[in-house]
């Protein structure tokens, strides 16, 4: 008052006017405008502060003013928006106001470039600062980073956002698609989810998180983003100066004209959902020539299009078309978007009527048939499934009659338009759902090491009508503001810790209790909710009671009609509640709360979409289907929450942002009519309370709030000073000043960089400063008394050190004597103490060995190592007590031994306990393992052995079912064989009879001829020589020509008799295997043709000469064998007796065989097929030798390769066994073929492969093999490929 300073006082305009005060009254003043002299009015204490002494004086940073108040705030902010300077920082948060029009140069790529790397504060404020500043920090800290950007609507956080994505893309992006990707989401995003509003053209209308992944290179490798809480009234309902979401003004604007008619679009006024606010388009006097008359509205056509820089309904949806094929949308989803959003808008247009009948439903009427026929055909849905679901609902029934049964329920008229709007909701909600969800799809990541996030929400939002939606707004902003409170305060304390104030914590007011009104479990308000759309029948007023009641006497919470607003008091107390917020109280009217909280379609609707026959439609549904089917049958009680929902998303997001660093922008909207150049102070005040700025200058209130620079309080008091003084450096400058002004110590702190001043304390010193001459010369006097002193003080105190410094030499001199004699004895009690002491304590230790041998003895296993390691401890110990007797030892070095040695000995006492343990445990595991092994061997014996007689019983079967096949075959041959035979015997009986009579006849002729000849002789008459010859040589010709053809005609019909059967077949066969002429090759040349042959034919004639030669050998040797020798047999009996007939002629059933098949054939027939064989076998001679033994049956082995023998094995009791194979046994082995030997006719001889093979593995025919291979003797059949292959 004295000084007539002037001071911030209200202004219901301008936020805060200029004034003196006038006067002080108990709780208020009277202050005196400046620009209005003789006028007064009076203000609250509490809301007057002091100002700047230059009110036109702007700084970057408000910390840097003297005065730290929400008016010094305001004018701060004011100045520089004045000067287009729309970024200011307090502390480390950036407050950007919104120009309204492009400032040149201020996000231009040279901008961008100046901010890459600069610390905060070395440049004026900018978003790009705030952006770089929380790279490095993310860089620096290997800590994700996120920037919260928060205020009203219109305040400018989708174009900060904006900015903040564009900077780190284009300085630390890779310079790929993915860059481009993530700026170009956005255009997308606002199409779907902004709208326009009464504040705001571009009005987001849901909140996002943008997730800007790196890598660890620190360069942009994805993105991610998450969205809250869309606005979904909005899609049925809009004040009369606002707009629905810009996509369906877009789609109807500026969609080409065959898109238009395939969706039957027209103008925003002909559809429910749009015409109920406004409908004009946003463009531009060229945009607005290029849309047709028939797609704009009646109010569009009067009062021209809106007007935005940043909007264009036309230009816009060519924009977003680029932005959707850039992000990697084709031109397929692309409709099914735009069709999916047509739907929406033919769905509003459906209306309903009262229906006739007394059922009391409803009914569409017949106006809305053609709209009711165009939505269902947009989103693939029958006509009529969609008419019955939107005028009926389906309900479960859970008590009388069968439970379960479904019964259709008509809706009235009003609950159909509800239910219409309740799918209009859904399906547009699940549309930007899957909007938001491709867009992440577009810039994946494989991996990322850290992100950078910004979160675009909406600020604290409070109308003269209130809902649900502001409600959960100003409840997200209630835990954003707490988050906001503790981050900035422990920045605060951080940079105190930096300076080295060593101040305490500083405190504040929490706002938990706020937050726990909201979403307390049981009582809280959400809870509350959730539990009133349980109820069979919820209500609005009910749940407005409960509330009440529940809080009844909470500090947060009161009735509308203490609400200082008249508007509100005319609210009911059932109609709303007011909740006391950090940023003021706020009235909310609870009409339509319990509708809004309930996310749920009714079980026909959401049936409908499930099952509709478009896929894109039925995939927007699918995913929540599935998981609802459950909760919607089980009533009416079920529904989803979308408080609870948005609470758990929420809390997923605080536990996001409290894990990572964190950078705030508070943004603020100049004025209502968003224009540039507009300055509305109250307004903004306001938006910097809800911002919570005044909150952080009340915090920052309790430390050190103003602080400057040492070199600028240097500069600015510089000129009051003599030169005497300003040679001082600053630090040094500003020490001496604050002593000689005698400034309490309390008020002010020197941190090593700036000096810290309590609140108020900077313009004291200011003021003192700035006093008037005759002060400040005392001032100067005071400084110079103050240095001299200092300077006294310091020569007093040199002086002082050195005369301490003398005595101290004097002291130590007569100390150092007595010192000498003292360590003299000292020495000798620390050179002997030591060792005795620790002969003392390793003796001790010697004694207790004693207990070592008692384990060992207990040991089963390692007695002799653990004696040895015993004695070696033992004679450590002997070695150390050897070596204090000897030797000069330390204590130190003798506990160190000793330790070493009790250490030794612990370790070695603990190692035999513990290995007699393991001993005991061992063999406790050996004795369970063995069992375990035991049993799971025996049932996996069992088991093999029950599957390998499963497969040998299976074998057995197919062998004996192959084998009586085969006879039944051979049966039919030889009865074949048998007729063929008698027919062929009765053709040679006639043919002999004619043979006989033919006979006769020649000799009766030879007889009549004798007679003529000895009658001519009688008689003399003798015939000539010649004649006598020619008429025999006649005679014999005719008998010769008789002869002849009689025997052509017999061989004629013989060979058509034969030639049907095998013999003639099997002569025809060997007459073709002569054409090698085999007779004259010696042995060793058929056996290396069959050895080394690929010709086939050959291979087989070779084969069948082998085995004939084999047989008259055997033939030969059988009949020019000795008198009573034993018999070398090759085969048991019952096998040679299926061979060929000797040469002398056998027995007649042996003669009545089939001759066998040549051997080309049967390979070729039977393809080389692998048989096996066994069957008793006693060798003639053993029968003469031990009749006894002759009892003990042998058994004989064969392996069979295609028609021939390949290996041989005869096994008898007491004896050797006896191995053969083909190539170097073939004098030993059976030289008949299969066919020859009748094995395969034998009941039970055949066997399987794996009996001979173990067999032949038991009895060394493996090496046996393997040697006749190796020394080339074995011919090469399929036991010797497999087995090479084996070796191999």
């Amino acid at each position: 008052m004295e000084d007539g300073k002037p001071v911030w006082a209200p202004h219901p305009a301008d936020g805060f006017q200029l004034g003196t005060i006038v006067d002080i009254g108990a709780d208020s003043m009277t202050i005196e405008p400046l620009k209005q002299k003789g006028k007064t009015f009076l203000a609250p204490v509490n809301q007057v502060f002091p100002a700047e002494d230059d009110i036109n004086k702007h700084v970057e940073d408000n910390c840097s003013l003297m005065y730290l108040n929400e008016a010094t705030l305001l004018n701060n902010v004011r100045v520089r928006y004045s000067k287009d300077k729309i970024y200011t920082y307090v502390a480390n948060i950036l407050i950007a106001v919104n120009p309204y029009y492009d400032i040149p140069k201020l996000y231009s790529a040279e901008t961008i470039k100046q901010y890459q790397g600069r610390s905060l504060g070395t440049l004026p404020p900018h978003v790009y600062a705030i952006a770089d500043k929380a790279y490095r920090d993310m860089k620096v800290l290997k800590m994700s980073q996120s920037i919260i950007v928060s205020g009203e609507s219109g305040a400018g956080k989708t174009e900060n956002t904006k900015f903040v994505l564009r900077y780190l893309t284009t300085s630390y992006g890779t310079g790929q698609d993915i860059d481009e990707r993530i700026v170009e989401a956005n255009p997308l995003l606002e199409a779907f989810g902004n709208a326009k509003t009464v504040r705001n053209n571009n009005s987001s209308r849901f909140g996002k998180f943008v997730e800007i992944h790196f890598n660890e290179k620190n360069a942009v490798v994805g993105g991610f983003v998450s969205h809250y809480l869309l606005e979904k009234s909005r899609i049925c309902r809009q004040s009369s100066e606002e707009r629905n979401y810009h996509i369906f003004y877009r789609l109807c604007a500026g969609a080409p004209e065959d898109i238009r008619q395939k969706f039957h679009l027209s103008s925003p006024d002909t559809f429910r959902y749009l015409n109920r606010g406004c409908t004009r388009f946003f463009a531009t006097k060229d945009t607005d020539k290029q849309i047709l008359q028939n797609r704009k509205s009646s109010e569009h056509a009067k009062s021209g299009p809106l007007k935005d820089p940043l909007l264009d309904d036309h230009g816009d949806f060519n924009r977003m078309s680029v932005a959707m094929r850039k992000i990697g949308l084709g031109d397929t989803e692309k409709l099914d978007l735009f069709r999916v959003v047509a739907g929406v808008l033919h769905l509003g247009n459906i209306d309903f009527e009262e229906a006739g009948s007394t059922s009391g439903g409803c009914a569409i009427r017949n106006q809305s048939g053609q709209t009711l026929e165009h939505c269902a055909e947009l989103l693939g849905l029958e006509q009529d499934d969609l008419r019955v679901s939107l005028t009926t609902r389906v309900m479960l029934t859970s008590a009388g009659g069968a439970k379960g049964t479904a019964i259709k329920v008509p809706l009235k008229v009003e609950q159909a338009n509800n239910a219409r709007d309740a799918l209009a909701k859904a399906t547009y909600s699940r549309l930007f759902d899957h909007v938001v969800t491709r867009v992440n799809q577009c810039f994946p990541f494989d991996s990322s090491a850290s992100f950078i996030g910004v979160l675009d929400i909406a600020g604290f939002e409070y109308f003269e009508h209130n809902s649900f939606e502001q409600f959960c707004i100003n409840y997200c902003n209630e835990k954003l503001q707490q988050f906001f409170n503790e981050r900035i305060l422990k920045e605060e304390q951080e940079l105190y810790q930096k300076e080295g104030l060593g101040v305490n914590e500083v405190h504040y007011v929490d706002n938990q209790d706020c937050i726990d009104l909201v979403e307390a479990k049981l009582v809280g308000v959400l809870d509350i909710l959730d539990e009133e759309n349980r109820l069979p029948q919820p209500s609005d007023q009910h749940f407005t009671d409960t509330v009440h009641s529940k809080h009844k006497n909470h500090f947060r919470l009161t009735i509308p009609r203490k609400s200082k607003l008249a508007v509100h008091r005319n609210v009911r107390d059932d109609e709303g509640f007011i909740i006391r917020h950090f940023a003021g109280a706020v009235c909310y009217e609870t009409t339509k709360f319990v509708e809004k909280n309930n996310d749920a379609l009714h079980m026909s609707l959401e049936s409908l979409v499930s099952e509709s026959k478009d896929a894109f439609v039925r995939q927007l549904f699918e995913n929540s289907a599935s998981s609802r089917d459950a909760k919607q049958k089980a009533g009416k009680l079920s529904f989803i929450s979308v408080g609870n929902k948005f609470k758990m998303q929420l809390n997923i997001l605080l536990d996001k942002l409290r894990s990572t660093g964190s950078s705030f922008i508070r943004c603020i909207k100049p004025n209502l009519k968003m224009v540039s150049h507009q300055f509305e102070g109250a307004q903004i005040l306001s938006q910097l309370q809800c911002s919570g700025m005044v909150s952080v200058l009340d915090l920052m209130q309790g430390g050190f709030p103003s602080r400057a620079p040492f070199h600028e309080l240097y500069n600015m008091y510089q000129k009051y000073m003599p030169p005497k003084l300003t040679r001082l450096d600053p630090r040094l400058f500003c020490k001496a000043l604050f002593k000689a002004l005698g400034l309490d110590e309390n008020d002010y702190k020197f941190g090593l960089t700036k000096v810290f001043f309590r609140p108020g304390k900077f313009a004291e010193f200011d003021q003192i400063m700035r006093s008037d001459p005759e002060h400040l010369a005392e001032l100067v006097k005071k400084v110079n008394q103050w240095l001299i002193h200092s300077r006294w003080k310091k020569v007093q105190w040199c002086a002082l050190s050195v005369i301490k410094l003398k005595n101290k030499i004097l002291y130590r001199a007569g100390a150092c004597i007595t010192m000498q004699k003292t360590v003299r004895m000292w020495l000798c009690r620390k050179k002997h103490k030591p060792r005795i002491d620790g002969l003392v304590k390793v003796q001790n230790l010697r004694k207790r060995m004693g207990r070592f041998t008692e384990v060992v003895g207990g040991l089963k296993e390692g007695k002799q190592e653990t004696s040895k390691q015993i004695q070696g401890l033992e004679n450590a110990i002997d070695a150390l007590m050897l070596k204090i007797k000897n030797t000069m030892m330390g204590r130190i070095d003798i506990d160190h031994e000793y330790q070493a040695l009790v250490r030794r000995s612990e370790k070695l006492l603990t190692d035999l306990q513990n290995k007699k343990k393991e001993e005991e445990e061992r063999e406790r595991l050996r004795r369970i393992q063995e069992e375990m092994e035991r049993e799971k061997t025996r049932r996996v014996e069992e088991e093999r052995r029950r599957q390998q007689e499963e497969e040998e019983r299976r074998l057995k079967a197919e062998m004996e079912l192959k084998r009586k096949q085969e006879e039944e075959e051979r049966k039919k041959r030889e009865e074949e064989e048998r007729r063929l035979q008698v027919e062929m015997e009765l053709q040679l009986q006639a043919e002999r009879e004619e043979e006989v009579a033919r006979q006769a006849v020649l000799e009766q002729e030879r007889r009549d001829r004798e007679l003529a000849m000895r009658i001519a002789q009688s008689e003399a008459e003798l015939i000539p020589e010649e004649a006598l010859n020619d008429s025999g040589l006649r005679s014999l010709g005719a008998s010769t020509k008789l002869k002849s053809y009689t025997m052509e005609e017999m061989a004629k019909e013989m060979t058509e008799l034969l030639a049907r059967g095998p013999q003639v077949q099997a002569n025809k066969a060997a007459a073709n295997a002569k054409k090698f002429e085999l007779s004259k090759w010696k042995y060793a040349e058929l056996r290396d043709a069959i050895n080394t042959s690929c010709d086939i034919e050959l291979l087989a004639a070779c084969r069948e000469e082998f085995h004939r030669r084999l047989k008259v050998y055997h033939a030969w040797k059988s009949r020019n064998k000795k008198r009573n020798a034993e018999t070398d047999q090759r085969a048991p009996r019952s096998v040679m007796d299926y061979g060929p007939p000797s040469p002398a002629g056998g027995p007649p059933a042996q003669q009545n065989l089939a001759p066998p098949i040549p051997a080309r054939q049967h390979d070729v027939a039977m393809n080389r097929q692998q048989r096996y064989f066994r069957i008793p076998f006693i060798r003639p001679g053993d029968q003469y030798k031990d009749p006894q033994k002759a009892q003990k049956k042998g058994w004989w082995y064969a392996h069979f390769d295609g028609p021939w023998i390949a290996r041989q094995m005869e096994l008898h009791p007491d004896k050797h066994p006896i191995l053969l194979v083909a190539g170097k046994d073939d004098m030993e082995m059976c030289e008949l073929s299969l066919e020859e030997t009748g094995l395969s006719r034998k009941r039970g001889a055949e066997i399987l492969p794996r009996q001979f093979e173990e067999i032949w593995e038991r009895c060394g025919g493996i090496q046996y093999l393997r040697s006749a291979i190796e020394s080339r003797q074995a011919r090469p059949t399929y036991a010797t490929a497999m087995l090479q292959s084996m070796l191999k």
